[in-house]
């Protein structure tokens, strides 16, 4: 009797499997259909207005504060993720979860605490001034921005190279410490150039992640496109220069998506097959000064935004403020942040396993489809939803449905991210197995290939909770009238100045956002899910 073998990589998917993965990637599409629509309406008058007026200075603050952002966060994520893991470090384990934990801390919680306690007439200028240090420089605009966005994406770049360290072959650094050479020089000529590819793609997310941010950049008046996008949203009945805004920033961002895409692949084909452990590196008379460098950072990025918040409630308290009620808004944030995660999971695992499990130009236009989305920022993507619930969908406008669309547009990435990840680590041959006992294709997925993703598929639920938790922009445009969430409160808080009634809610979302950090850090997945 022949014996079936079932080798998914040469065999068509199943309509059961290729189907629902390209209505999935077909609904991630309606941001970019309602940019090509609304942006192309007036014709080219719109379009030549924004080019006159604003879109070059726009331009050009945006990418250049998203550079600088990125430089600084390889400055700290390259000697951070190096002592980390292979230096001999007191508290390493330690120190490793404190220069991730920042993930944990949305840029404009970040931003507030900044402004209160680096700011003119801040906090820490109230310390000084018995020493006659009467104010401090201006926090507000480039270099507020600046340091903000640095903080709370440093991680990114770091996770990233804590994979490349952990899966990198050893073999040569050890080879150019035999022969005598010291760890600075074998550094720099030999570990160095085989991180570039790490680096590029850490580089990559940070410059994305800077383009989209909205909370930072408002809170401390620096235009970029998303601020500009927002305001002529709110304060124009014609909300086409909004969508011609809107598409020369997806532009952007899809040309910056794509070269991350290219890198991606290159690591993957330069992944290295052979692994050795390495004795941790003694750092002799530099070991206080790591310490003193990893606490720096562990201050700025995590002390000062959870101290400050901490010192706003206790005065709060003191001063018997009226806190708001954050019972509702935070059970509405856990619903939203679960049921975005587990509905995110699922449609991704189709396009997941179409990319993972079968060589085909459908699988492959599916998943380099549904990446796209990764590139839209939310304030684009809720634009487009509100104009796709007031035309085509109005039973669905302004309710938790369409918010939740919202996610799974914005983050479907992140869980094909993890789950293609998760499967390609998984050896194939018990689904050939599954086969050769006679099972359907179809059977084969759903009694083999699903089973081994359901790591990936924690993972995945883990890292969308994060980023549905910490979502800004389309949580205040898509939210139905007096459905508050945790982002809601802080926001409407902070913009009137009433930082002991942000306080609360903010600390509440930072705990819920720290578990998934937390859990996926413990696990040592972060760095491989971001990369």
């Amino acid at each position: 009797m022949a014996v079936r073998v079932f080798r998914s990589r040469h065999r068509p998917a199943p309509a059961a499997i290729w189907l629902p993965g390209l209505l999935v990637v077909a609904a991630t599409f309606i941001p970019a259909w309602y940019l090509a629509r609304r942006s192309s309406e007036r014709g080219w008058e719109p379009w030549q207005r924004a080019l006159e007026n604003s879109a070059v200075p726009l331009m050009s603050r945006s990418i250049s504060l998203a550079l600088t952002v990125a430089v600084a966060s390889v400055l700290i994520a390259v000697p951070a993720a190096w002592l980390t893991t292979r230096a001999a470090l007191p508290g390493r384990r330690l120190w490793a979860i404190l220069m991730a934990a920042p993930l944990a801390i949305p840029s404009y919680i970040v931003a507030m605490t900044v402004v209160d306690f680096l700011g003119p007439r801040g906090t820490l200028q109230g310390w000084l001034e018995p020493l006659g240090v009467e104010r401090l420089p201006e926090i507000y605009g480039f270099w507020g921005a600046a340091f903000t966005l640095t903080a709370a994406s440093f991680p990114y770049v770091y996770l990233v190279l804590r994979a490349a360290f952990a899966t990198a072959d050893v073999s040569e650094e050890e080879a150019s410490r035999s022969l005598g050479v010291g760890p600075l020089r074998t550094f720099f000529k030999v570990v160095l150039p085989g991180l570039i590819p790490a680096i590029a793609a850490g580089v990559l997310l940070v410059v994305l992640y800077a383009l989209s941010d909205f909370g930072a950049v408002s809170l401390l008046n620096y235009d970029t496109f998303t601020r500009s996008i927002f305001i002529e949203y709110q304060t124009s009945f014609d909300r086409t220069g909004a969508a011609v805004l809107g598409s020369m920033l997806a532009m952007v961002a899809a040309v910056i998506l794509a070269a991350e895409l290219g890198i991606r692949s290159r690591m993957g084909r330069r992944a290295s097959r052979r692994q050795s452990l390495m004795r941790p590196i003694p750092l002799g008379r530099w070991t206080w000064p790591a310490i003193a460098f990893l606490g720096a950072i562990a201050l700025f990025s995590l002390g000062i935004p959870v101290g400050v918040l901490l010192y706003w409630l206790a005065r709060g308290i003191q001063a018997e403020a009226a806190f708001p009620d954050v019972s509702l808004a935070a059970r509405h944030s856990l619903s939203l942040g679960l049921g975005g995660a587990v509905i995110s999971v699922l449609l991704a695992l189709p396009v997941a396993i179409l990319a993972a499990r079968y060589v085909s130009p459908l699988g492959s236009l599916a998943e380099q489809a549904a990446y796209l989305t990764h590139a839209l920022p939310g304030v684009v993507v809720a634009l487009a939803l509100v104009f796709f619930g007031i035309g085509y969908a109005r039973p669905l406008y302004q309710t938790t449905a369409m918010l939740l669309l919202a996610y799974v547009i914005l983050f479907l990435p992140n869980a094909l991210s993890a789950l293609r990840a998760s499967l390609l680590r998984q050896p194939r041959r018990l689904e050939d197995a599954g086969a050769s006992l006679g099972r359907s294709p179809l059977g084969v997925i759903f009694s083999v290939t699903i089973p081994l993703a359901r790591p990936g598929m924690i993972s995945a639920g883990l890292l969308v909770f994060l980023t549905v938790m910490k979502e800004l922009p389309a949580t205040l445009l898509l939210s139905p009238p007096g459905y508050e969430t945790l982002p809601g409160l802080v926001w409407s808080r902070s913009t009137d100045a009433l930082y002991a009634g942000a306080a609360l809610p903010a600390l509440m979302l930072v705990g819920l956002a720290a578990i998934p950090v937390a859990v996926l850090t413990w696990r040592g997945e972060l760095g491989s899910l971001e990369s």
